[in-house]
């Protein structure tokens, strides 16, 4: 069963005015479009084009009337809920630094908050599910700008180099702000040590040693040992959060993390516990479908330092590149180790006459890129023009893909992940 779906784009103050209604094809609101939501969650459920078809006027609706029919047995007798949330997401201002909990820590998060009677709207809830929170970015600008995961630590101290070089060659140095910075690195666990102390001091006015540091540092950032070093485009990214969020210490944080560039059809995933903030792009977004998020700075929202802590994974790791598995002529398939979701990438005219077949194990949410895709399943066909999204059935099958677009394919994971 083929249902068309769509949105209203949420207008977040970060949002794009133009690369959500460009994509799709539509006059521009005139608003900042940050989010179009394509997924049955409570925050915003795609609404069912035609409601007549399914007899409800949107997509968590008939799930929760008839969860077999849309989600299939196998989903609708652990739930049943949608395990994925698809989103296009258009980044003209740096999003916060954020990460999401692991299931175990969601579940127990979310049963404590419920005993203490925290509601589920209040400002101060950090867990408002019991679900983890995995997603990837996939970049459909022809640059997305990222921070993600702790960078390796022998950057960190290129990075601390380069500061007191600048800092040397300033008419005033004060190379004790660098040296306050230097101590907390050179400790046990210097990640966590350095991420606690910015958070817990640097957010209590300008009075602390770590808004010292904070303020430093944006002023060494500007400097021509910075601009030209290695770390420059790190350096311009101090400029660029600084100066919409000044004095705030996820300024000097966004120096431990990988400073990342994807060129359009790469991607990212970003697991349980790894720091990340969207900077500036358009992407596809697939994720869990969940709401939970631990901030760290760049925000006025709630942050629980304490929580925080608790999530961040501190490891180094290199930046979380998921690469793209050929699976068909003109089919890439972006599939991470978790069972909520996997998504295919389908260019039905690279594959010549034969239209390419995307197996699905479960539901589907199909979004059309740049021209008219056209699907084929087991019992039903559907057209989806450009900017359009149709929501599909398991009972499906599979879905022969043809057209001049690009189908991105939303789906859960599989076993047999393959395209043919």
């Amino acid at each position: 069963m083929f249902v068309t779906i769509g949105n209203s784009p949420r207008e977040y103050a970060w949002g794009s005015t133009a690369a959500i209604a460009e994509f799709r094809g539509v006059a521009p609101s005139g608003s900042p479009e940050a989010e179009l939501w394509l997924g049955a969650h409570a925050g915003s459920p795609a609404i069912v084009v035609d409601a007549a078809s399914v007899g409800h006027a949107d997509l968590a609706s008939w799930i929760a009337a008839a969860p077999e029919q849309a989600l299939g047995a196998r989903l609708a007798d652990a739930g049943p809920r949608l395990p994925f949330l698809l989103k296009l997401l258009a980044a003209a201002e740096p999003l916060s630094l954020q990460a999401h909990p692991t299931p175990e820590q969601a579940r127990a998060g979310f049963a404590r908050e419920e005993a203490e009677g925290i509601p589920i709207n209040a400002y101060d809830r950090n867990y408002r599910d019991p679900f983890h929170k995995p997603e990837l970015i996939v970049a459909l600008s022809e640059e997305f700008d990222a921070l993600s995961g702790f960078r390796p630590l022998d950057e960190v101290s290129g990075v601390l180099a380069v500061l007191r070089a600048a800092d040397a060659a300033q008419d005033e140095p004060e190379p004790g702000a660098l040296d306050l910075l230097a101590a907390r690195l050179g400790t046990p666990d210097p990640l966590r040590d350095t991420v606690e102390w910015l958070l817990r001091d640097g957010r209590g006015g300008d009075t602390g040693e770590a808004a010292w540091v904070t303020e430093r540092i944006t002023l060494l950032a500007a400097s021509e040992p910075a601009r030209s070093s290695p770390y420059a485009l790190s350096f311009e990214t101090v400029g660029a959060l600084a100066e919409a969020y000044p004095g705030d210490p996820g300024v000097v944080i966004s120096l431990l993390l990988n400073r990342v560039r994807l060129r359009r059809g790469e991607a990212l995933y970003l697991a349980a516990g790894n720091i990340h903030a969207y900077l500036a792009g358009l992407g596809i977004e697939l994720m869990a479908a969940s709401d939970n998020v631990l901030r760290g700075g760049l925000t006025p929202k709630h942050i629980d330092v304490t929580e925080l802590l608790d999530v961040l994974d501190f490891t180094p790791i290199a930046p979380p590149r998921l690469e793209p598995e050929p699976v068909a002529p003109g089919v890439v398939a972006f599939r991470p180790d978790v069972p909520d979701f996997v998504l295919y990438r389908v260019e039905a005219d690279a594959a010549g006459a034969d239209a390419p077949v995307v197996p699905l194990d479960g539901p589907a949410i199909v979004l059309a890129e740049g021209g008219e895709v056209r699907l084929r399943g087991a019992g039903g066909a559907a057209s989806v023009a450009r900017g359009d999204a149709v929501y599909v059935t398991p009972d499906e099958g599979g879905l022969a893909v043809a057209g001049d677009g690009i189908a991105w394919i939303a789906t859960t994971g599989s076993p047999a992940a393959s395209a043919d």
